[in-house]
């Protein structure tokens, strides 16, 4: 591995339930508590992001394996750029650094991401687990209904020569 960066584990499989549950979990708290709209960033102030970031990374957390989902939610809190504390949330992190004495405290991620990653990661969580649509986030949204059982059938094929495939030959 390269140093300074990190392999972040993501559950192979979870159930649709769960996703989306944490999925309108995030929004709905973004929406509530921040009164921002995370599809239109443009207009919102700093703090505001930064809650929507802290957002985000609990809902990476609850689709990754432990030791990621750990590493994603720590919070160090820094002095002189040492490492005084590390917590689990952000705000038992900001209130003690607010406690430390003489000040000049702060808590920053232990896993320094741009904000581009996070959305990055959020998309592909997306694509992962949903197969690219985005599950609806309010009660008129529903999916779109299974596909009929049965078998399906084909058409004729309108070519009549052999159609060469990249892949093994029979003599490999």
């Amino acid at each position: 591995m390269i140093p300074g960066l990190a392999d972040l584990e993501f559950q192979a499989e979870v159930m649709g339930d769960e996703y989306l549950d944490a999925y309108k979990e995030m929004r709905d708290a973004h929406k509530r508590d921040k009164d921002v709209d995370v599809d239109d960033l443009g207009d919102a102030d700093a703090e505001k992001i930064r809650g929507i970031a802290g957002g985000l990374r609990l809902f990476l957390s609850r689709l990754m394996l432990p030791e990621s989902a750990a590493l994603m939610t720590r919070v160090d809190v820094v002095k002189a750029g040492a490492v005084i504390e590390s917590f689990d949330d952000w705000g038992k992190a900001l209130l003690h650094a607010e406690g430390v004495e003489g000040g000049g405290a702060r808590p920053v991620w232990g896993l320094r991401l741009p904000d581009r990653v996070l959305l990055e990661l959020l998309h592909w969580t997306l694509e992962l687990y949903t197969g690219g649509r985005r599950p609806p986030t309010s009660p008129g949204g529903s999916a779109k209904p299974s596909s009929k059982g049965g078998t399906r059938s084909t058409g004729a094929s309108r070519s009549k020569g052999s159609t060469r495939t990249a892949g093994r030959s029979a003599a490999s």
